[in-house]
């Protein structure tokens, strides 16, 4: 799975790399005294195309990262599993203190009407 991720970004660099080609020849292009406009046009829509694609593939690897920082459950993570574990035994010691302290008030009060 990290694997597939890493390959996925090295993808994403592929393409920007893509379109800083595309800029880089849309410039060359442009400072010529003759336009080519269908070279422009070709270029754009590579442009486009593959912004389209790196916008798609980075939402994707951050909604990835959204769901494993908050905790929800996905493939090969035990992270909330041992925060659900650690927020029980949080629990389990406040209640033990809560009733250490409930067992001390009674006592008291049993000692006062004696």
């Amino acid at each position: 799975m990290a694997n597939e991720r890493l390959r996925a970004l090295e993808e994403v660099e592929k393409e920007i790399a893509m379109i800083l080609q595309c800029a880089g020849n849309v410039l060359l292009e442009l400072s010529k005294d003759k336009h080519n406009a269908s070279f422009l046009d070709r270029q754009l829509a590579q442009f486009l195309s593959s912004v389209n694609r790196i916008e798609s593939e980075l939402s994707g690897q951050i909604r990835y990262l959204t769901q494993v920082a908050t905790g929800q459950p996905h493939e090969g993570s035990t992270y909330s599993a041992r925060k659900d574990c650690q927020m029980a035994l949080n629990r389990a010691e406040y209640a033990k203190v809560k009733l250490g302290e409930l067992g001390r008030t009674c006592e008291l009060m049993l000692d006062q009407q004696q």
